[in-house]
């Protein structure tokens, strides 16, 4: 079965955008390096954390995300991010008109379909789920196996908390990875179970 994670930059305290969906200086750790991520040429990151993220990125077959980050994205025009494979978008809406039907995209209405379906695209790969009301969801219903967190030096006070708006207690392992980048301290831990 895939290893689900939990992903996203996020503040200090907690929040992964502000209350308008701006995630400001929390991406500026992805432009303040000299060393490309991708192919291109906009995401520039210091070496430690090109050696982090880019076998990660490397492994991810699926994410999954909210109606709200697909449509803040403009659905990343058709083309996943980051050469990830498939993103299967939790709507209760269908696809939006025009959209392209041979795009690598599955609209489905509930996280526990979102599981199925990206479990059967995925295989032995990684999923992941992008923070926020969906992540916490599929955080709060024990689907997700490690929370990855890159935080960024700044706090927002207010905003989109990385978990949404999850109202469960759950203990995390302690942190198998810590590392400090430029502008961004890497941090995974997996979820006790």
């Amino acid at each position: 079965m895939s290893n689900i994670v939990m992903n996203a930059s996020v503040s200090v305290d907690g929040f992964i955008a502000d209350t308008n969906d701006d995630p400001g200086p929390l991406f500026e750790w992805l432009v303040s390096g000299e060393v490309p991520l991708d192919d291109s040429g906009a995401l520039n990151v210091s070496q430690v954390s090109y050696d982090y993220i880019r076998p990660y990125w490397d492994e991810i077959a699926v994410t999954i995300v909210g109606r709200h980050v697909f449509d803040l994205t403009d659905g990343w025009d058709g083309t996943p991010p980051s050469g990830v494979e498939h993103v299967v978008v939790v709507t209760h809406r269908p696809a939006p008109e025009g959209w392209n039907d041979e795009a690598p995209f599955h609209f489905v209405g509930s996280v526990e379909e979102a599981v199925a379906t990206a479990q059967e695209l995925a295989g032995d790969r990684v999923i992941e789920v992008a923070a926020g009301d969906v992540g916490g969801q599929l955080f709060a219903a024990g689907f997700v196996s490690e929370v990855r967190m890159d935080v960024a030096p700044v706090v927002f006070g207010s905003g989109k908390r990385y978990f949404g708006s999850v109202d469960v207690q759950q203990l995390l392992e302690d942190p198998d990875v810590v590392i400090q980048g430029t502008r961004v301290l890497h941090t995974r831990y997996r979820v006790r179970r």
